[in-house]
């Protein structure tokens, strides 16, 4: 967001606020992450901004009225931003889900994870014969190979479900897919396709397996909306994100990959004007998807701008998947000797093609998971900053997950945020010490407690629906860096909890431009907050990573998360 949305945000409504139109909400605690009034009882709220934070003497210099008390024996903390995550979370759940983990839907329902090829190819076989349309594509979702001995799946064993029936299945990166024998001719992919990430087996002919978009996207036109990281095309994909994301106390959240089709920004305007959606959206324009219109589309379209709904990131994606073996990644390359991954974007066109939208004033979300990645980023954003001076531009590299102090050192140097991925640590840690990275390298990934000592602006982040969303989860994450199976990796790189929270509110908040208007519990910001049965400074650290979620307030609204 520029200064002059700021400006214009600020300057709504700019008359004294109406005593008769003060409601004043008392709890428990409120831990504000304000430093200048960390903690609070009492909050005043008015034309869904805050009013006034402090005690039941500070709330009775604005109004008489008796404090509602639906909150009383609650704990308040800002509303959590999810600053990386996809409305594609929202879309998912149309497919069917062969996940390693366990996953819990938005109607609640809890799928259990899959531990092997064949519990997988079961769950589609099962899906299969379940389906009425016989020409009806059968899509999947959350597949991931690297925690599976042996050959991944390929279009042979897909078959063994449906030779007839084209079935797709999205790897839990999205990076990836593998598909049958039925989908592959329908896309049209044969041995003479020459696109790279088009696995050929010794035979010359595709083995099933497509690496990364452009690999993709034969698939992808032939079968629509079906498993698209763009889901703003669909109303009931934007309410069930809404619904999840409310369920975590989330109450601003971003779709970073957006196409911003008039279609998808009308169903967005229309989902986010109705009272009942629970959260703010920040869609993220992604030009190499949608090419057209360069700067002045994301420009257009923040004209509309409204309190749920902000545009103005802009994202990039410069390589793939660490643990989908696409990821670029500096010398010694993979632990398991794999080739190195996939540019999406040549290095000798990242200022070329960043330039546009830098020159614009618009902040970049770019995404670099290897460090080579990160490396050439730096590199980019370095000679734009020569080229086009620009004080506080913000610019974010999300994942970054690689990255060495030295890296981190010169992203604040160069006035950079990173939103660190802390749920691989636990999700692919494993994985990453002993197939992808080494030891070495896994023990200082998303080395978030690095950027805090030296002062570089960060955020933590689900990707989902690449990882469930749950912010207080991924805080977890960050503090204690357990693997699954309890390996710890870079013990020294544990986050203190102050700011492992932080970094889940005022720090995503910061990393979208917005901290201005949410993020921590101040006077004039919007009146969101994530209301806690329990304190999470209180709590054992353990806790916070299952810790219920009560419900949200959002702009001064309560929304009651179903029991």
């Amino acid at each position: 967001m520029t200064d002059r949305d700021s400006s214009k945000l600020r300057n709504q409504d700019s008359h004294t606020a109406s005593r008769d139109d003060i409601r004043v909400y008392v709890a428990r605690k409120i831990v504000t992450m304000n430093p200048a009034q960390p903690v609070a009882t009492h909050v005043a709220v008015c034309d869904g901004r805050i009013l006034a934070v402090g005690d039941a003497q500070d709330m009775r210099r604005w109004t008489d009225a008796a404090p509602i008390d639906t909150l009383r024996d609650k704990v308040l903390m800002p509303g959590l931003v999810e600053g990386h995550c996809h409305l594609m979370e929202g879309a998912m759940w149309d497919a069917v889900y062969v996940g390693y983990y366990d996953r819990r839907g938005p109607d609640g329902h809890l799928w259990e994870g899959l531990k092997t090829p064949s519990a997988v190819l079961a769950r589609l076989r099962d899906a299969e014969q379940r389906m009425t349309d016989d020409h009806k594509p059968l899509l999947a979702w959350g597949y991931d190979p690297i925690f599976f001995e042996g050959a991944p799946l390929v279009a042979r064993d897909i078959d063994a479900v449906s030779m007839t029936r084209p079935i797709a299945i999205l790897h839990a990166s999205v990076h990836l897919m593998n598909v049958n024998t039925a989908m592959l001719e329908l896309a049209g992919i044969d041995g003479d396709t020459d696109v790279e990430g088009i696995v050929l087996g010794e035979d010359g002919e595709p083995t099933g397996e497509l690496q990364e978009f452009a690999a993709m996207f034969p698939v992808y036109r032939v079968i629509g909306e079906g498993l698209s990281i763009a889901a703003s095309e669909s109303p009931r994909a934007i309410w069930n994100f809404g619904r999840v994301a409310q369920l975590a106390g989330v109450t601003t959240a971003t779709d970073l990959v957006n196409d911003l089709t008039p279609t998808g920004n009308a169903n967005l305007h229309e989902a986010t004007a109705d009272a009942k959606y629970p959260i703010r959206i920040v869609p993220a324009f992604a030009p190499q998807r949608c090419p057209e219109g360069g700067p002045q589309r994301v420009l257009d379209a923040r004209e509309g701008n409204t309190d749920k709904l902000h545009y103005g990131p802009v994202k990039f994606i410069v390589d793939g998947s660490i643990q989908g073996f696409t990821a670029r990644l500096r010398w010694p390359g993979y632990h398991n000797g794999k080739p190195n991954g996939l540019w999406l974007i040549a290095p000798s066109q990242l200022v070329e093609t960043f330039l546009p939208f830098h020159a614009a004033g618009l902040q970049m979300h770019i995404h670099t998971n290897g460090d080579e990645a990160t490396e050439v980023v730096l590199d980019a954003i370095e000679k734009l900053l020569e080229v086009h001076p620009r004080i506080d531009h913000r610019h974010t590299l999300q994942h970054c997950q690689m990255a060495d102090v030295a890296q981190l050192t010169r992203a604040q140097r160069l006035g950079m945020c990173v939103n660190f991925f802390a749920n691989h640590v636990y999700y692919w840690g494993d994985a990453h010490y002993t197939q992808t990275m080494g030891p070495d390298r896994a023990n200082r990934m998303d080395a978030a407690e690095i950027a805090r000592q030296i002062g570089l602006p960060f955020a933590l982040h689900s990707d989902a629906p690449i990882t469930q969303l749950n912010p207080l989860f991924t805080a977890w994450c960050a503090i204690k860096r357990e693997t699954s199976s309890g390996r710890v990796l870079g013990e020294s790189l544990r986050l203190p909890v102050d700011d492992a929270l932080r970094a889940i509110t005022l720090g995503a908040a910061f990393s979208l431009g917005m901290d201005h208007l949410i993020g921590s519990v101040e006077v004039g910001k919007y009146a969101d907050f994530a209301v806690l049965d329990a304190d999470p400074y209180e709590v054992p650290v353990d806790d916070l990573r299952q810790m219920p979620v009560w419900g949200t307030v959002l702009g001064g609204e309560i929304f009651r998360a179903p029991r």
